[in-house]
């Protein structure tokens, strides 16, 4: 029987549960954060479970400077190993594909972290947010997928539209999901970034350069999994809100893959999800305003 008793008192904290006994830091930590199902009621245990327990691809979307989101992930990464051994995959926004053979040869031993650290394109609160993450399955030999397009290809295409990424290199193309890749402006997310002025012709496409990094991230998802394994892929929210980004890309590769969506969200008050965001995710994770943040 799949029992995640750890993830619903350390990561999707409840408040109250039969079988919990509160200790002062959870109290201080209950107070902070609450968990709400789509539809915006508070999250059930079962509930949360059973999604993960029938899921191919977990997609955990974070707040880049929150602490407690950054735990949360250390600790379900942690949970699930525990669970899943080494049918458990690991995939991150916040690595390029063109570092994947960096990650594989540290992963080897081949160099010691601060190699890999100096070459790597890590993000300013890696060591602090994301390292634990990786040296975690670096000691687990547990699947790591770097699954971003490189920013200067993301870049390119802010300035120049995704039409002109077919006149890059057979080698750039070779980290960017297969061209041409689908844009659907009608999407909630994109609108919204083509609805923005712009001041700058560097962003001119901002909303195809978002669709770049999303279609991406999906693609070597979807190419990386096996079958019978568990994918939890980190990225900012934004990326999977409203089932779309992330999550839109992956159901155009393969309808049939199983999918569960944890959004973060933060507010002055966690005893309300509110309308606005009852629906952006299976789970939602709102964590107090004023929480620590590590940038």
């Amino acid at each position: 029987m799949f029992k995640l008793n750890f993830l619903t008192r350390i990561i999707f904290v409840f408040a109250i549960l039969a079988s919990l006994t509160l200790t002062s830091c959870d109290s201080k930590i209950s107070g902070s954060v609450a968990v709400y199902e789509k539809g915006g009621e508070y999250a059930e245990y079962d509930k949360v479970s059973e999604k993960i327990k029938e899921s191919d691809i977990i997609l955990f979307g974070e707040l880049h400077n929150n602490a407690f989101a950054h735990w949360a992930e250390l600790e379900l990464t942690k949970l699930m190993y525990n669970e899943f051994g080494n049918k458990l995959m690991i995939g991150m926004e916040m690595f390029e594909a063109d570092d994947q053979m960096l990650i594989d040869e540290y992963f080897s031993d081949l160099y010691p972290a601060k190699n890999f650290e100096d070459e790597a394109k890590i993000w300013k609160n890696y060591s602090t947010d994301y390292k634990p993450i990786l040296e975690f399955c670096k000691k687990n030999k547990i699947e790591f997928v770097a699954t971003n397009i490189p920013r200067r290809y993301a870049a390119f295409v802010a300035r120049n539209g995704l039409e002109k990424l077919s006149t890059l290199s057979p080698e750039a193309l070779k980290y960017i999901a297969p061209l041409p890749v689908e844009f659907d402006s009608t999407l909630k997310g994109y609108k919204v970034m083509k609805g923005m002025p712009v001041h700058n012709n560097d962003i001119k496409y901002l909303a195809e350069a978002q669709a770049a990094k999303d279609a991406t991230m999906a693609h070597y998802i979807a190419k990386r999994i096996k079958s019978g394994m568990k994918f939890l892929h980190f990225h900012g929210s934004y990326h999977s809100n409203d089932y779309q980004g992330i999550y839109w890309y992956l159901k155009k590769q393969n309808p049939n893959f199983k999918i569960t969506t944890i959004a973060t969200i933060e507010g002055p008050k966690i005893d309300s999800l509110g309308t606005e965001n009852a629906n952006i995710a299976d789970f939602i994770l709102l964590i107090r305003d004023d929480f620590t943040k590590t940038y």
